[in-house]
């Protein structure tokens, strides 16, 4: 049975010539892939003195029992070795020669020709010559490697062509071969050589095998009436795995005729098949620590597909005629399809079966033939294998997200390659690939509509299933912690607590918290960007819904600290003429309505709030450790509050505060938080439907301010409603008419600032009779010598009050008096 399947086989292979390179001996992992690039870099070669091209199959692995199928299809079948070791001393030499044999001959019976590569070995042998030898100084003088190269695929093509024409050429009289696959030896042992059915069957399969040589060789047209003749002998006699091959032969040749540019991926990529991998890739076929790393790195770089049209020899196919014998497109899927039902007969079969399957899927994915390539692989997701190791269902679990992704299935692309991830971690690997998990889990994020990007969530418009994002967002956070990194825990958990927070049920949103606090207690979440090993950057995620904030209003300052334009002695405002300009045009910027300009004025060294209207949407009581403003544009010292949210509270007012320290334009641009360990700058701007009335505010130069006491006694009702824009304060004193008494005020300077000025203004109201002379007089020397009066002290200030009224014919005055 072959064991290994190929998982990115295409059509097109089917005319390459398989070589293998492999070290022998102890060679530096580094040197052999170096050398391995050059050598799979000859990929294809044209043949002297025809238009044939012949293409080649590097491999640096190949199981051995894969290779006895090469009668079956030639393309199985290591037709070239070669081999790179290190010698450095001609006592070594024998050995390493010996060694170069036994080599041989794990492929003996196959193989057409073989190379040796020595490299460091100088002196008499070296300089022997060889055609089976190539010596070399050191891995960096190695001019003439590819040129042995395409002298040693001539040597291979010269075989291929004898083989060829000597099984072409029709023998009558002597017995064809009867052809095998390893499993058929012991079902044909005794059976009548010399019945019609049996030569037919031999003659069906030699005639499919010429198909497959002649396809080798570069002769398309040949290759055609080959297999069409093998499908006639074959399917007379019910030979249905060969006829199966003898079709699938008819598809590939049908596929290089109408796919010049190959079905493995990218045009013109032939030459990467197996040819340019990472040298980590050799890790692949070891075993040991990081295998399955490497491995995974092979994976992503997915094979591709083939080259040029094919060179045709005039020869036996130009009077048959392209158009008879070539598949048409839908033709090809038609006998994939009959192929493929004929494999499924045999167990023994099931790596062939799904080769053509995945085949069949590369010519549907360039048809645009979705649906149908999706049944194809269906079938292969179902074929049944032997026990296959990890390595190797990663490998298949990969390939078929791999195909599914060109066929435009992303969903059930990133199923697999997450099935694919789980097995990196499976329980039966003694050392755990988390480190490649995780990669592919990343991997597997745009097929379920999900970014890392949290400012794609802020829409307010949810894409794809809430329920698997969370469960692979879960996944991210084990394979995190497995990979012992915490930050990106708390990253991938804080993003899984902003984005789904509306789909958690209450237990869950309690669980994750407790998750969350358990790994920020080690490394608190942050708001810089974390770099993984392969360059991609996960943005921070800034708490905005805990709590989530609907209104930001700005608070203008106290009555009594507010600032006041100066007013002259004769009360007249000071106004300030400015040009009216009328634009018809208005800016429409997002944060229009956050720049608005606000009437009132901050104070330089004042304290400031800033009012927000919140609300907790957790089932529980939510404490915010430290809640600030962010600001711009002025420096501006911040005031941290501890807030503690009742569950799920309705609007709740918090005010923020904070002391500007320089003079100019201060914006409010969001706030700050730390909420379960992790430290949120939540920006206005990317928060949805907040109410603001402006966040942009002056802030003028820090003024002076003055304490007022008296020495009488507090009204108890006020003279007259204030204003709003002034502060009063009401004494009251009882004089009789004649009498006069002092008013002593204590001026203190309670400010920073020097007080440098003092006007004094008297006015009269609610009296309806004239008063006599000087009812309030003062003399402002005494006090203003005191000014400028410096920060802390005090100044005295007397008012004399003097009553004097005309009481004669008025018989209403003294009840005007007592109201």
């Amino acid at each position: 049975e072959m064991s290994v399947p190929d998982y990115m086989q295409c059509a097109e292979d089917h005319q390459t010539l398989l070589v293998v390179v492999q070290p022998i001996g102890i060679v530096p992992e580094e040197s052999f892939f170096r050398i391995y690039k050059r050598i799979s870099a000859v990929s294809q070669v044209n043949v002297r003195d025809s238009q044939r091209v012949l293409y080649i199959r590097y491999r640096h692995h190949y199981p051995p029992e894969n290779n006895e199928w090469g009668d079956f299809q030639t393309h199985r079948k290591v037709v070239g070795l070669i081999t790179i070791t290190d010698c450095s001393s001609a006592k070594d030499w024998p050995q390493t020669f010996e060694k170069f044999h036994l080599q041989k001959e794990m492929y003996g019976s196959t193989l057409y020709d073989s190379r040796l590569f020595v490299f460091g070995l100088q002196g008499e042998i070296a300089e022997q010559p060889r055609t089976d030898v190539a010596f070399y100084p050191s891995y960096d003088e190695c001019e003439t490697v590819e040129k042995r190269i395409e002298d040693f695929i001539e040597s291979l093509f010269i075989v291929l062509e004898s083989k060829r024409l000597d099984r072409a050429t029709d023998k009558s009289g002597d017995k064809i071969p009867l052809l095998c696959v390893p499993f058929e030896k012991k079902d044909f042992v005794g059976l009548d050589t010399d019945s019609r059915h049996y030569k037919k069957r031999c003659q069906g399969r030699m005639r499919k095998h010429v198909g497959d040589l002649c396809l080798q060789a570069g002769m398309l047209q040949d290759s055609l009436v080959h297999y069409h003749m093998a499908v006639e002998l074959l399917r007379s006699v019910n030979d249905f795995l060969w006829l199966g091959a003898a079709l699938e032969g008819l598809c590939s040749a049908s596929v290089i005729y109408h796919y010049p540019g190959g079905t493995g991926g990218k045009v013109g990529a032939r030459r990467a098949q197996g040819g340019s991998l990472s040298a980590e890739a050799g890790n692949r076929h070891r075993p040991g620590k990081g295998g399955i790393l490497s491995f995974c790195s092979f994976l992503t770089c997915s094979v591709l597909g083939a080259l040029t049209s094919n060179g045709i020899n005039a020869d036996t196919s130009a009077e048959i005629g392209r158009a008879k014998n070539c598949l048409s497109p839908e033709d090809i899927i038609d006998k994939y399809k009959e192929a493929i039902s004929y494999y499924g007969k045999y167990k023994n079969a099931g790596v062939i079966e799904l080769e053509a399957c995945v085949k069949a899927v590369r010519v549907l994915a360039i048809q645009k033939r979705s649906m149908e390539a999706s049944e194809f692989l269906q079938n292969a997701v179902y074929i049944n294998l032997r026990q296959l190791s990890e390595e190797e269902k990663i490998q298949r679990y990969s390939v078929l997200s791999e195909l599914y992704e060109r066929i435009g299935f992303r969903r059930k692309s990133a199923f697999f390659k997450r099935i694919a991830a789980m097995q990196c971690a499976a329980p039966s690997i003694p050392e755990p690939g988390w480190r490649a998990c995780y990669k592919l889990l990343l991997e597997t994020l745009p097929g379920y509509s999900l970014s890392l990007d949290p400012k794609d969530f802020s829409k307010g418009t949810h894409r794809g299933w809430a329920a698997v994002q969370m469960r692979l967002l879960h996944e991210l956070v084990y394979a995190s912690r497995r990979m012992g990194n915490p930050a990106l825990c708390v990253r991938h958990l804080s993003f899984l607590l902003q984005t789904m927070l509306d789909f958690l049920s209450d237990q869950e949103k309690k669980d994750v918290t407790q998750s969350l606090e358990s790994y920020t207690a080690k490394c608190p979440g942050t708001m810089e960007f974390i770099t993984l090993p392969d360059g991609l950057k996960l943005p921070p995620v800034p708490f905005t819904k805990l709590p989530i904030v609907r209104s930001v209003k700005l608070l203008n300052l106290p009555t009594s600290l507010r600032p006041h334009k100066m007013k002259s002695l004769l009360g007249q405002n000071v106004s300030t003429k400015s040009p009216f300009i009328y634009s018809p045009i208005i800016a429409h910027s997002r944060g229009e309505e956050r720049s608005k300009k606000i009437d009132f004025q901050w104070v330089q060294g004042d304290v400031c709030e800033v009012q927000l209207m919140v609300y907790n949407p957790m089932p529980f009581e939510l404490r915010v450790e430290n809640m600030g403003l962010l600001t711009t544009g002025v420096e501006f010292e911040s005031l941290p509050a501890a807030l503690s949210l009742p569950a799920e509270s309705g609007l709740y007012p918090v005010t923020l505060v904070g002391v500007p320290q320089t003079t100019g334009q201060i914006t409010v641009n969001g706030y700050h938080t730390s909420v379960f360990g992790v430290f949120s700058d939540c920006l206005l701007d990317n928060l949805p439907g907040v109410k603001t009335n402006g966040c942009t505010v002056e802030v003028i130069p820090a003024l002076p301010r003055l304490q007022i006491s008296t020495s009488l006694p507090r009204s108890a009702h006020t003279l007259q409603p204030s204003s709003g824009d002034e502060i009063s304060t009401n004494v009251s004193v009882q004089l009789y008419n004649g009498e006069t008494q002092e008013l002593i005020i204590k001026l203190e300077n309670i400010g920073t600032e020097p007080l440098e000025k003092l006007e004094v203004t008297a006015k009269m109201v609610n009296t309806k009779e004239k008063l006599y002379g000087d009812f309030l007089s003062w003399k402002l020397e005494d006090t203003l010598s005191q000014f400028p009066l410096k920060p802390g002290k005090i100044a005295t200030f007397i008012v004399n009050i003097k009553v004097k009224l005309d009481f004669s014919c008025q018989e209403n005055l003294l009840q005007d008096l007592s109201d």
